[in-house]
């Protein structure tokens, strides 16, 4: 008999077969419930391990072993004409289909359902329709104005208004224009026809707040734009400890106001969100008011460091607040960001920099922990994957968030999408997210990109427009400035940069840009040495500029130090993005990045946004 023959007869095959459709089904199932219950990364891996080793073990039992109706006994002690191997061998055959059912299920559980909230209601075809008139039940609550002069009662009122816009955007049946939008409307004498028409909703929501000691006065009301008219209006008078009880119950009138209809698990996760501390959310607007400040206006890391410091008193007084954590993490990761790029950080130490990594996964790691939503544990846990030493599954944590509805935002989809090629479903969800946040100018900016990288320099330009009327930045700057380049408009380029671009190694960076895509090797070679002047990017831009300029050397140079850095496999791909170029280094000067996109399975270049002709490969 031939060996083949024997592991057949044996059930050596069928036993194989059998435990590795087991062991999947095992694996996935531990993967689910380990993610769920925080559970380190080392224990899934040690899980796996141990099902690998068992393989082995089971298949060697299998061969040396044998069932019979006395028990467990020697193959070869074992009278053949009396052996039952072929029964088992049909009972192993049923177990096989039923595992392999069994991991049918689960695949198609996990593809279509996993995503899902458990809380949220599932939606129906009914929903689906009713979804293209949300516009009909769409709101924005403006900063409520303080009418009293303390010294915190303007942070109290702000803060008191994002309370009750975090409460009713839980309400799948709202649409409610997003903080930065709703904000920036702040201290303006504007009329609500015109704020809503801007905001693209049909509702305002506006009040004001006076705090006299531990008095308080709350005045709110819920108008109908196209009319002015005041579907809600209510005056509370209470104590500062009654805030949350005042906030919960605008948050409740005004939705009832919009035939919203509440039921327990809707008011559950309306008075889950927020922080629900009167002094915590007065921190976190101090914290956030920093925060912003760190993003252009102050130094970056010396900003975000003062504004951890508020952010970790909010910690202390609400620890389960998920969002506080992902701004406390900000700093840590400009802080690796910078040391992976060679940016010289000013009164940052090593002992600093060594403990910075882990104080960033363990931000993502807390804001994982307490997230109240699967749109907002599907960007976490992307998040999370993408700053580890692990790329497994990464492609798949894209796609889930890509598939989340609502206006949730991930710190770091628009770099994965555009680098490993989900671009496509990358603009869809960010011309969604247009709605929640028109006046954000990130948001123009991260539409406007990508739109270019799909090769549509029309809308491309049609974005980078329009958002430059509404809510004109920098970053925006620059994506008018590449589709103006991609459209051959190189005098009008230059101009944007002149007029619009206020950070000169930036500024010197984009005109290369234009010196590159009309490949006048000449005019790039004077900007670029002016620029190796004036850069304060460190590697991150001389990269992106030697590409531009086709120095494949220096580049790869360039490149390899980044990817030596723990960090760099996660900065390299922003590098890629912002350069636009396709592949702007080789893989084989990345050893550390393309290990990861090995793992990972995903694919590589990204698409050139434009053609380059001083670069030849």
């Amino acid at each position: 008999m031939s060996l083949f023959e024997e592991l057949k007869r044996r059930n050596v095959v069928r036993v194989a077969v059998a435990y590795v459709v087991l062991g999947w089904v095992i694996a996935q199932v531990a993967e689910f419930a380990f993610e769920n219950f925080g559970a380190p990364d080392w224990a899934l891996k040690s899980l796996v391990i141990v099902l690998l080793l068992g393989l082995p073990l089971v298949l060697f039992f299998a061969w040396a072993f044998e069932l019979t109706p006395d028990g467990v006994k020697r193959e070869k002690d074992v009278d053949r004409s009396q052996s039952i191997a072929p029964q088992t061998g049909r009972k192993l055959d049923r177990t096989i289909i039923g595992v392999l059912v069994v991991a049918l299920c689960w695949f198609a559980w996990d593809k279509f359902y996993a995503g899902v909230d458990s809380e949220a209601p599932l939606r129906t075809a009914a929903d689906e329709t009713a979804a293209v008139q949300v516009q009909d039940k769409s709101v924005a609550v403006l900063p409520f104005l303080s009418l009293s002069s303390g010294q915190d009662d303007e942070y109290f009122a702000d803060g008191l208004t994002e309370e009750i816009l975090n409460s009713l955007a839980q309400l799948p049946e709202l649409l409610v224009t997003a903080r930065t939008s709703a904000f920036s409307f702040k201290g303006q004498e504007v009329p609500v026809q015109e704020i809503a028409a801007a905001l693209g909703v049909r509702h305002i929501v506006e009040g004001s707040v006076r705090r006299a000691g531990d008095r308080l006065r709350v005045t709110a009301q819920l108008i109908r734009a196209e009319d002015g008219f005041h579907l809600w209006s209510e005056n509370y008078d209470s104590s500062s400890t009654d805030t949350i009880a005042v906030q919960e119950n605008i948050a409740e009138q005004i939705a009832a106001a919009l035939d919203v209809v509440l039921d327990e698990k809707k008011r559950a996760a309306m008075n889950k969100a927020g922080l629900r501390d009167a002094e915590a959310f007065i921190l976190y607007q101090k914290g956030k008011h920093v925060f912003d400040q760190a993003h252009g206006e102050i130094g970056t890391i010396d900003g975000l460091r003062q504004a951890n410091i508020y952010f970790e008193q909010v910690i202390e007084r609400v620890p389960d607040f998920p969002q506080v954590y992902l701004d406390h993490s900000d700093l840590f990761i400009h802080m690796l960001n910078d040391a992976a790029s060679g940016v010289y950080q000013a009164g940052v130490g090593a002992d600093e920099l060594a403990n910075t990594y882990p104080a960033a996964v363990a931000d993502y790691e807390a804001a994982g922990r307490y997230a109240q939503t699967a749109a907002m544990r599907a960007a976490i846990e992307l998040d999370l994957a993408f700053i580890s030493d692990s790329w497994r599954g990464l492609g798949a944590k894209i796609e889930r968030f890509l598939e989340q509805p609502g206006c949730n935002d991930s710190n770091w989809i628009q770099i994965v999408a555009n680098a490993f090629g989900y671009s496509e479903p990358l603009l869809k969800r960010q011309l969604e997210y247009l709605a929640c946040d028109p006046r954000r100018s990130v948001s123009w900016f991260n539409a406007a990109r990508t739109a270019l990288r799909l090769g549509d320099k029309d809308e491309a330009l049609r974005l980078a427009r329009e958002g430059t009327d509404i809510a004109p930045g920098e970053w925006l700057s620059t994506a008018l400035i590449r589709a103006l380049i991609a459209d051959g408009q190189h005098a009008q380029a230059r101009k944007e940069i002149d007029d619009n671009i206020w950070e000169v190694d930036l500024a010197l960076a984009f005109k290369t840009l234009v010196s590159a895509h009309e490949g006048n090797q000449t005019r790039f070679n004077e900007e670029a040495a002016q620029f190796e002047i004036e850069n304060l990017g460190g590697r991150y831009w001389a990269i992106v500029v030697a590409a531009w300029g086709g120095d494949r050397e220096k580049a790869n140079r360039l490149a390899a130090m980044v990817d030596e850095h723990p960090f760099g496999p996660a900065t390299l791909p922003q590098i890629a993005v912002w350069c636009g170029c396709g592949a702007p280094f080789d893989l084989e000067a990345t050893p550390n990045f393309a290990a990861r996109l090995k793992e990972g399975n995903l694919p590589w270049p990204p698409r050139a946004t434009m053609d380059f002709p001083l670069k030849d490969w």
